[in-house]
Formats: structure tokens, C-alpha cells, sequence
């Protein structure tokens, strides 16, 4: 039993790590996500801005 639970602990920071790596990847995603949508954001609002200037608002 002692040498199971010493298995599992030499095995578990492995996993611990592994993991978090994995856990990450999602966020770095999500974070270029938010970049890409401020982008078109930002696009969008000066064509907006560009075409009221042109249409005389």
C-alpha cells in the first residue's frame, strides 16, 4: 500500500504539470480571440465614423 502511494506521489507532479500546460492553451485561445474581436471592433467603429463624416451627420 505505502508503495502505491509513493508510485502515485513520484507520478503526480508529472500530471500536475501536464495539465496545467493543457489548461493554458485554451486561455491563450480565448485571449487571441478577445484580440481579433477588438480589432474588428475597432475597424468597424471608423468605418462607421468614416461613412456619418461622408453621408454629412
Amino acid at each position: 500500500m505505502v508503495g502505491d502511494w509513493k508510485k502515485q506521489a513520484m507520478e503526480g507532479p508529472t500530471a500536475v504539470f501536464s495539465d496545467r500546460s493543457a489548461a493554458e492553451e485554451p486561455v491563450r485561445s480565448s485571449e487571441a480571440d478577445v484580440e481579433k474581436l477588438h480589432a474588428k471592433i475597432g475597424q468597424l467603429l471608423v468605418e462607421r465614423d468614416f461613412l456619418a463624416t461622408a453621408s454629412g451627420r
